[in-house]
């Protein structure tokens, strides 16, 4: 049984939060059986003095704010940003933060020798910076003898070079040298899209154990889907792992680990967590290349401080209320489709040590105020899939994950032109038909609808 304060307590907590709940499930003034289970998910009676502890977290719990806050511009980037109210270290703000995702790196600042993008906000941009593009990355590699997927071997520098020990292929060089091409030995490809990483910090601020739960429930489910969680290494706290979280293979537990591979393979510039180019075919810089500055902070502490800072993404304040787009968001719950987008998660409290406890190293990250206690609406598990439109890349094991991918959160959908993890669907109604396998129980559901009812859907997705 929920113990009978909390629940008094929840009910009053939504109430009061009307019509700011616009972020996720249409508000109705009450507390359903779902919310219950995302802040209690044991369901367990706690006694009286676990029910009172559940009283005093639960009178904390608010809604994450949302917003497109952070937008792109030519002169003074970051003057017109509002971030989510992280606090800064001395010295910084959340406006230089954004300016260093934004600045443009050249080869005497350490670009390449390979990258795709000249600035994180190349591939981080739609609407604002931080969002998503239309940009993709290329993916590949073979299987062995042994039926075990193998990173590339690619040949640069007419062969007397090579690039080994990664999956993706950059599509730039800064000299002709240093370009890549796919090898023909290798018979995997995939195209890979950008993501977005608005509101990523209260994703990383999701306790491990949340994740698991929702993987254990979707497994009890009897529909089919088992969500799968992988345990990732944190780069920035060597020997420790939580959950994977962040990538379209959940290969990164936490933002500086995301922050620093990418600056690496993206954009070819090395750091002190990934402190070594991939070549050195062309290369004219020392490495690490990026150092603190006069904050004392690197490239990559501005970006994890911006990506932290970002607002989640809003719905659209007025489709969100046409009665269409409520049909639709009932029906999507209808027929299972909430089942792996989940469209309400609750963030760990505020003063969680997620990682890096007693490390002498002072890695040790604690969720913080402007992210711990709040509810977020992503649609998404943020766990592994196989709903046959897997890439067969394998980038952080167990090797069952070359089919799987990380279900795409749907916050901020209506921003974006092109669907699925590769950009080849043009249309919602092709990337709902490209769900198999997994999700081949909430795909039939769907194709079993009346037209109608079908837009319907397509309304609330599109106020997404």
């Amino acid at each position: 049984m929920i113990p009978l304060q909390r629940y008094l307590l929840l009910f009053g907590l939504v109430s009061a939060c009307g019509n700011n709940m616009g972020n996720g499930a249409e508000s109705t003034g009450r507390i359903g059986e779902k919310e219950i289970a995302q802040l209690d998910p044991a369901g367990e009676d706690q006694g009286t003095d676990g029910g009172a502890r559940a009283f005093v977290q639960a009178a904390f719990v608010t809604e994450a704010p949302a917003g497109f806050d952070t937008p792109t511009l030519v002169a003074a980037p970051g003057s017109q940003s509002f971030s989510n109210g992280l606090a800064e270290p001395a010295g910084d703000s959340f406006a230089f933060d954004q300016k260093s995702f934004e600045n443009t790196r050249d080869v005497t600042t350490g670009l390449g020798p390979v990258f795709n993008a000249r600035a994180c906000v190349e591939c981080h941009q739609n609407p604002v910076a931080g969002g998503a593009s239309q940009f993709t990355e290329i993916r590949a590699g073979h299987l062995d003898a042994t039926g075990m997927f193998v990173n590339p071997t690619v040949p640069i520098n007419d062969g007397a070079n090579t690039i080994t020990g990664r999956s993706i292929i950059n599509d730039r060089a800064v000299i002709p040298a240093a370009q890549e091409h796919v090898p023909v030995s290798e018979t995997i490809h995939a195209l890979r899209a950008t993501l977005n990483t608005l509101g990523d910090g209260f994703v990383e601020a999701i306790d491990d154990q949340t994740l698991l739960e929702i993987a254990e429930r979707q497994a009890k489910s009897g529909t089919g889907v088992h969500g799968e969680a992988i345990m990732v290494p944190v780069l920035e706290a060597p020997g420790q792992k939580r959950v994977g979280r962040l990538g379209w293979k959940d290969q990164q537990p936490t933002i500086l680990s995301f922050a620093a591979d990418a600056y690496l393979n993206e954009m070819g510039i090395t750091n002190r967590i990934r402190p070594k180019d991939v070549t050195d075919v062309g290369d004219i810089t020392v490495d690490p290349e990026d150092v603190p500055d006069a904050t004392g902070l690197a490239d990559i502490d501005h970006f994890a401080q911006f990506i932290r800072g970002t607002k989640v993404p809003p719905r659209d304040a007025v489709l969100s209320q046409t009665n269409d787009a409520k049909h639709g968001e009932r029906l999507f719950h209808r027929i299972g489709c909430a089942t792996c987008h989940v469209a309400s998660i609750t963030t760990a409290p505020a003063g969680t040590v997620l990682f890096g406890a007693g490390d002498a190293g002072g890695t040790a990250f604690t969720v913080p105020d402007a992210l711990g206690d709040k509810i977020i609406h992503p649609y998404s598990d943020f766990l592994l899939h196989d709903i046959g439109t897997g890439d067969g890349i394998v980038q952080t094991p167990p090797q069952d994950t070359a089919n799987k991918l990380r279900t795409s959160p749907l916050w901020g959908l209506r921003t974006r032109s092109r669907y699925m993890h590769d950009l080849t669907s043009l249309t919602l109604p092709n990337a709902i038909a490209r769900h198999a396998g997994e999700a081949d129980f909430a795909a039939n559901a769907f194709n079993r609808l009346s037209d109608a009812e079908k837009q319907q859907i397509i309304a609330f997705l599109n106020s997404l």
